[in-house]
């Protein structure tokens, strides 16, 4: 078993079975790309038929999408600095800030279930507009994603608090921060194209 171990590499990688792995979860973010391109591109058709219902000036409220913004930006740096302890292995430091990430991701998802809230309130639903429909759609499948990413994130600690750090543990840590990190990605690109292209538009 340690002859397949390559102790050279950063210790996600130092198994075969790791590369593989981590290998296969890039193809399933290619898989992910195309998901939220067709999202997308179906928001950039529907957008802009409000069947006499709300704009996206009417109801957005850009300050608290900058909140959301800057929670998963800086969670995305937290997630960064947990990998960089994971190779430095130190234990401590990787919870510290992989917990850090976690609740600032579950304050992004309180904030998002905040906002939509506020749009059902203001009569904004599905069933309001095309543009409604591509937008909760569109927002509720990234949400659904960072949920997930949560729930992933709880389990995962619980696997490190009881198994400690180990190519395995590593590897899923690393592979977390690399669905973590296109969720941030995902976010920007609805940031720029939903938000700030409806405010100005």
């Amino acid at each position: 078993m340690s002859a397949n171990v390559n102790h050279s590499l950063p210790l996600e990688y130092q198994t075969e079975q790791n590369r593989l792995n981590i290998l296969g979860f890039w193809i399933f973010i290619g898989a992910e790309i195309v998901l939220f391109a067709t999202l997308f591109a179906v928001y950039g058709v529907l957008g802009h038929r409000y069947a006499g219902g709300p704009t996206p000036s009417d109801i957005f409220k850009l300050n608290d999408v900058l909140i959301e913004t800057l929670l998963l930006l800086t969670s995305s740096f937290t997630c960064g600095l947990a990998v960089f302890f994971m190779r430095q292995r130190n234990m401590k430091q990787l919870l510290v800030w992989f917990v850090i990430t976690l609740l600032l991701g579950a304050g992004f998802l309180f904030m998002e279930i905040r906002e939509f809230i506020h749009y059902v309130h203001e009569g904004a639903t599905m069933q309001t507009s095309a543009f409604l429909s591509s937008f909760f759609v569109l927002l509720g499948t990234h949400g659904a994603h960072v949920t997930f990413g949560i729930i992933w994130a709880i389990m995962l600690i619980i696997q490190l608090l009881q198994r400690g750090l180990t190519p395995v543990t590593a590897r899923k840590m690393f592979i977390i921060s690399l669905y973590w990190h296109f969720l941030d990605v995902v976010w920007i690109f609805i940031f720029t194209f939903v938000y700030l292209k409806g405010m100005v538009g």
